[in-house]
């Protein structure tokens, strides 16, 4: 698939449930190595992922990065560091609004992955996070870091990645760096670049079997929808496909607003106990995806009176149907794979990721052949 034959290998740190590794190696990248400190990752990582998980904390091993640096393989042509750190402290849902992003627990990891890269000296590092990383000082560290020991950066432009125009089909807004020591690094270029093209909802989840609330598709565990108050199954029975809470304030049903729309700031919350709607992209998707309160989360089939199920939240970040996240249901519930799946990087974009390495590699390979051709 590469061309000029190089064995590109990969360590993944904050792997998650696999979503940035399934797709470096979809994209024909051998991942080696892949790194979390929540044991619930390593059955998905497994489970789906032809490489090895390490349960270890990146703050330690930034300590002892010959650890690292020991997992790639030693007839390895190109190390590819992922260093995907979590976004909470970023995020603008990710901690308190009177505490500032400084004082999260997890805000100074990328610090410790410039550590790991000045030891190991990956040919390429890659990280994705959410659009508000790029303001914050942290940030500048990584950036400059990386700029001072030779590493070419993506442009600003292309880190900013919609994530529906890469076949991704939710409004996700990333931020993708990619930087090499060989020479210029991009993300390809968009799959899709008309809304009209962009992946659906029904697209996405339509396939899958009608499920009511609190049930659980017989066939696939992963399948289930949460149980509804009784409130909010009359909540969701008078709710359209795109609709919001103004239309039970229209029908004269306020008993169905809920706190948070009586204030006088609630005319901006328009997501929360909405429905999808089926021709469109999904909204984000979140750690509480599952829970149709926390957003337009709601089916979009009128029939179907209930939240996403954790297998529609995990399609629509486009992990495949026979993703498996768990061996026993017991092993996990409902909040902590409604994490893994809403913190992982879309295996999709982990594909292009992946595509934009090997384009980079075959480009410098095209280069050196054209120079040696010349001499």
């Amino acid at each position: 698939m590469i061309g000029c034959s190089m064995k590109i290998s990969a360590v993944d740190l904050f792997c998650g449930a696999g979503g940035l590794s399934y797709g470096l190696e979809q994209a024909g990248i051998s991942v080696e190595n892949g790194i979390d400190n929540n044991p619930d990752c390593r059955y998905p990582y497994e489970q789906n992922v032809d490489s090895t998980y390490v349960k270890a904390r990146v703050q330690p091993l930034s300590s002892e990065p010959e650890r690292i640096a020991r997992m790639y393989p030693w007839d390895a042509d190109l190390k590819v560091l992922g260093a995907c750190a979590p976004c909470q402290p970023y995020s603008t849902m990710g901690h308190e609004k009177d505490k500032s992003h400084a004082d999260h627990d997890k805000w100074g990891l990328l610090r410790d992955v410039i550590q790991i890269i000045d030891y190991v000296e990956p040919d390429v590092v890659v990280t994705e996070n959410v659009l508000q990383i790029q303001h914050d000082s942290v940030y500048d560290d990584f950036i400059t870091y990386l700029d001072d020991n030779g590493y070419h950066i993506n442009s600003e432009e292309n880190r900013n990645v919609y994530c529906p125009e890469h076949g991704i089909p939710q409004n996700r807004k990333r931020w993708v760096v990619m930087a090499s020591k060989r020479g210029p690094i991009s993300l390809p270029s968009p799959l899709y670049t008309e809304e009209a093209e962009y992946p659906t909802v029904r697209d996405t989840i339509g396939h899958l079997p009608a499920i009511e609330a609190g049930e659980v598709d017989e066939d696939d565990e992963l399948h289930r929808s949460q149980n509804l108050s009784d409130l909010n199954m009359e909540r969701i029975q008078h709710m359209e496909p795109g609709g919001d809470w103004s239309l039970w304030e229209d029908s004269g049903l306020d008993h169905l607003l809920a706190d948070c729309h009586k204030r006088s700031s609630g005319s901006s919350y328009k997501a929360p106990y909405s429905r999808l709607e089926a021709d469109d992209i999904a909204p984000t998707i979140t750690t509480q995806f599952y829970n149709y309160g926390s957003g337009r989360f709601g089916h979009y089939d009128t029939d179907q009176d209930r939240a996403l199920s954790l297998r529609e939240g995990a399609l629509l970040q486009t992990f495949p149907d026979d993703y498996e996240f768990f061996e026993t249901w017991d092993d996990v519930g409902v909040s902590n794979l409604g994490k893994l799946i809403g913190n992982a990087v879309p295996p999709k974009l982990g594909e292009r990721i992946g595509e934009g390495i090997i384009q980079h590699v075959a480009g410098a390979a095209s280069a050196n052949a054209v120079g040696v051709a010349d001499d």
